[in-house]
């Protein structure tokens, strides 16, 4: 469809996935990550190569503006953003440091504030344009031992919210995906094996979600009529 789309901590899991899915739609992507950036380049290359598309890559940390804006004057023309990037930290809050709040703030809400600063005037001057941000259940509900990253999240769906009514007039629409449980290397990464076990007898569905599904919702939500807008959409296997 070769629409322009932005997708940020698209290196690994969630954001990896709705990488391929929008390439496979034929759409040129600007893709960013914080670390990953050689691996980032290979799967570039990769989905050039298998989809007659262009994809550009960038290493950058979604919470630090200057590095935003220095991507963004590399960008002529966007119509869909995806804020993917996202980082959890585990455990009680009192045993929690400063930085680590500000960690998980910058690159969980902050980030969409610089984002959509720098991406909203050019979708305003077209008159269209589509903002869908990832979030998680725990925005909805909140989680015992992550109170920063439920914090976080629930200041992206009221962000979503709020921000669709503001765009709404020019035709924009911004929703959000609020995901269960997903089989990814960040959940992997602060949950045991013993810990997912318990997580997956609590859902419905009796399993994690893949990051192919969040994807194909993505592209849902990508190619739904715009007069939905401001939506918190939940995949989560009937778990909350």
């Amino acid at each position: 469809m070769n629409r322009k789309v932005l997708i940020t901590g698209a290196s690994r899991g969630i954001g990896k996935a709705i990488a391929g899915a929008f390439a496979r739609e034929g759409d040129d992507l600007f893709l960013l990550c914080r670390n990953n950036i050689e691996d980032l380049e290979a799967f570039a290359g990769v989905l050039e190569k298998d989809n007659g598309i262009k994809v550009k890559t960038f290493k950058c940390d979604v919470g630090d503006y200057d590095s935003l804006r220095e991507v963004f004057s590399q960008i002529d023309d966007i119509d869909i953003v995806i804020n993917n990037a996202g980082v959890a930290w585990i455990g009680l809050l009192t045993d929690m440091d400063v930085s680590d709040w500000k960690n998980i703030m910058s690159t969980n809400l902050d980030s969409l504030f610089y984002i959509c600063k720098l991406a909203v005037p050019r979708m305003v001057q077209k008159q269209s344009g589509r903002i869908i941000n990832i979030s998680s259940v725990w925005g909805n509900v909140g989680a015992s031992c992550e109170v920063a990253y439920s914090a976080s999240k629930g200041g992206v769906n009221s962000f979503t919210r709020a921000l669709a009514k503001e765009l709404a007039p020019s035709n924009i629409s911004v929703n959000a995906i609020a995901c269960g449980v997903i089989d990814t290397d960040m959940n992997r990464q602060h949950l045991s094996e013993e810990d997912l076990e318990e997580l997956r007898e609590d859902i419905p569905m009796d399993r994690l979600g893949s990051t192919d599904e969040v994807a194909e919702l993505v592209l849902k939500v990508a190619h739904a009529p715009v007069y939905m807008t401001g939506q918190v959409i939940t995949i989560d296997g009937g778990w909350i």
